[in-house]
């Protein structure tokens, strides 16, 4: 008679995610973390909107639009 094989036990989630970053770090990759602005935050949101009207009321707006345009490639997300 074969002698029983027990069942694996199921991995943590802890010891899948140790295993890939494993895998990827073995791949040459490293982990980056970043943070960027939570547009879900309402205090946040208010204070881009204030922004944003403040720039439209500036009286140089055209000149601030030209500098934009200038600096920035708008091709490459047409």
């Amino acid at each position: 008679m074969a002698p029983r094989v027990k069942p694996a036990r199921p991995k943590t989630a802890q010891e899948r995610m140790n295993a890939r970053r494993k895998r990827l770090r073995a791949q040459g990759l490293r982990p980056v973390q970043y943070w960027v602005p939570d547009l879900r935050n309402p205090r946040l949101r208010a204070a881009i909107r204030k922004e944003a009207a403040l720039l439209a009321r500036h009286p140089d707006n055209a000149a601030i639009d030209d500098w934009i345009d200038a600096a920035y490639d708008w091709r490459e997300w047409t």
